[in-house]
């Protein structure tokens, strides 16, 4: 089985076990490549204001979705159709996805994050700054990939700043892999945009050693002058913010899905 076929069946959690859902990649696909082990990783907790509360309780139904087994319709959800869509993985406070969507408001923009205190801030933004192309999904990246995201259906995918699990043991940990790349760039349509941005050194010769082991994707480098999508950041992110304040060097990568 190939990642571009979208398995119907995939199976929930046992009754009473606790964590998220979590789909056994080389099982359902039958491939021996490398995906993230997140072992009994939970959402993370967070305390909200009152504020927040309100706020995400009136608009998290309309603007929000938690991981499940139901394939989002996008046209649907944003009310629109023919628009092109891009999901950020790990959006965290939603800095520079806030930043970038207004420069983008043609592109449907779909946040993926656990942590709900950053959904939360992020919500605040859209909501106080009437940004009407952002939704957002609580869960894991990959699960989100690959249970709610149509095959071949995005025309950008965006991972930045990712946690790097510095430590050796838990580079299998890392949310760039093989695996992960062939899951994306099946989601991905001919000439989708694939982009990634890190701060740490040894994430990025991680990443180097991966950027042509998905042959479906074809590697441009960075910066990609042609490139059809939004590249500029606009904004420093928390996470890059410090990484500057270290004088660490942010190293970014483009891969088009031939």
């Amino acid at each position: 089985m190939n990642s571009t076929d979208y398995p119907q069946n995939l199976t929930e959690r046992p009754s009473g076990e606790k964590g998220p859902l979590q789909t056994d990649f080389n099982a359902t696909f039958g491939n021996d490549l490398d995906y993230p082990r997140l072992g009994q990783v939970t959402f993370r907790r967070g305390t909200l204001t009152e504020n927040q509360e309100a706020l995400f309780n009136e608009h998290w139904p309309q603007l929000g979705k938690d991981l499940s087994n139901s394939v989002i319709d996008i046209d649907a959800w944003f009310g629109r159709s023919g628009h092109p869509t891009i999901v950020e993985i790990g959006s965290g406070t939603g800095t520079s996805t806030a930043a970038m969507a207004p420069l983008e408001k043609d592109t449907n923009v779909i946040a993926v994050e656990l942590y709900k205190p950053g959904l939360a801030k992020l919500l605040g933004q859209v909501v106080r700054g009437g940004i009407d192309n952002i939704r957002m999904v609580r869960g894991d990246g990959m699960e989100v990939m690959m249970r709610m995201i149509q095959p071949e259906s995005l025309d950008g995918i965006r991972v930045f700043f990712p946690d790097p699990w510095p430590k050796a043991r838990h580079h299998k940990r890392r949310i760039i892999q093989s695996g992960t790349l062939n899951l994306f760039a099946s989601r991905l349509k001919k000439g989708g945009v694939l982009h990634v941005a890190t701060d740490h050194a040894d994430y990025a010769e991680w990443i180097n050693e991966l950027v042509t082991v998905e042959p479906s994707l074809e590697y441009k480098g960075w910066p990609w002058t042609d490139c059809p999508q939004l590249t500029n950041r606009q904004v420093i992110t928390k996470f890059e913010g410090k990484g500057l304040d270290k004088e660490h060097v942010i190293t970014e990568y483009l891969w088009e899905k031939k």
